[in-house]
């Protein structure tokens, strides 16, 4: 799927049309909240799969490549999704050591033949975070599979949530592996015709995409991303991309971050927006989509990636904004 505005629509007939849709859906409060963020970029909106609200904010461009940072988590959690029903992967259950066997370090601990896949999805492989304060000594490292696979273990397999963009990107050297394919490559080539594209994806030093960050995409694409899983993995031309399955596996909590109340699943968090249920990707500075398919509404949100979201409270006020002047307008 991909929305956009009418290209051809000279900016009178524009104007018109987004009075049109601000008539339909009472989103002022909404554009005025947004108006008081100096960080945020690009809103856009669909709602039963229409597009009612696309709007660049200071000075961005809406078609302009965005680097979604950690929103690549939800994105790699649907590549192994679509990887399992593939035959790539065999499921959420199956261990990694044989899969990265040449990648461990010189004396492997023994818990490591316990992750599977699915503790990977979850944050809760137990290893060490290679996020946060980790990260800049990580992502330096010569070889970023191995360095995430020698980290010390901080909590038991399957235990509490450690977030960790370390665990993603032995998804994404797995994927890349098993598939003897590059997953930048594998990801457009799976999600073509969806209206999902990825534009750039930084790698490591052995060429293998990083698994949760540095992923760019416009926000129509990213808009297009939250709008496959709100319909349950069709796409508008009702092609499967992903099992209805998968979806409901991301989407099951499993555990929750220590940072904040977000349950997680496998690459999504989840809590309610309004009162309605919804599921998020959140990347730092406040890249974010959200999910809320009880309304039918999906909400995807840009902002500067060079600011601190989490810390600074601009999530929370991100949240604020979609709870108080999003959601009911649709309910």
């Amino acid at each position: 799927m991909r929305f956009c505005l009418p290209a051809i629509l000279p900016s009178g007939l524009l104007s018109l049309f987004f009075a049109a849709q601000l008539h339909a859906f009472d989103l002022h409060q909404m554009d005025q909240t947004a108006k008081g963020f100096p960080n945020i970029k690009t809103v856009q909106i669909a709602h039963q799969g229409k597009l009612v609200w696309s709007k660049a904010y200071n000075g961005a461009n809406l078609d302009a490549v965005t680097n979604i940072k950690s929103v690549s988590k939800s994105v790699m959690s649907a590549i192994v999704g679509m990887a399992i029903v593939r035959g790539v992967i065999e499921s959420v259950e199956q261990p990694i050591y044989p899969l990265l066997i040449d990648q461990l370090p010189a004396e492997p601990d023994a818990r490591l033949k316990q992750i599977t896949i699915g503790h990977l999805l979850s944050m809760q492989s137990g290893l060490e975070r290679t996020s946060g304060r980790n990260y800049g000594r990580w992502v330096t490292s010569d070889n970023w599979v191995k360095a995430a696979l020698s980290r010390p273990f901080d909590e038991k397999v399957g235990g509490k949530m450690l977030y960790s963009t370390g665990n993603t990107h032995l998804l994404s050297a797995i994927v890349m592996k098993q598939s003897g394919e590059h997953t930048y490559r594998l990801a457009n080539k799976w999600f073509q015709g969806s209206g999902i594209k990825i534009q750039s994806w930084e790698t490591d030093p052995q060429g293998i995409p990083m698994g949760g960050n540095q992923v760019g995409m416009t926000p129509a694409s990213l808009l297009a991303f939250g709008e496959l899983y709100r319909r349950g993995g069709i796409s508008e031309s009702d092609e499967r991309y992903i099992s209805e399955e998968w979806i409901e596996e991301s989407w099951t909590p499993r555990t929750q971050s220590r940072f904040h109340r977000g349950k997680y699943g496998y690459g999504w968090f989840m809590q309610t927006f309004g009162g309605v249920q919804g599921y998020y990707g959140w990347g730092y500075g406040g890249q974010m989509i959200y999910v809320l398919p009880e309304v039918e509404l999906t909400i995807a949100i840009t902002s500067d990636e060079k600011l601190p979201s989490g810390r600074t409270g601009y999530r929370d006020l991100l949240h604020q904004m979609v709870s108080r002047d999003v959601v009911p307008i649709f309910q």
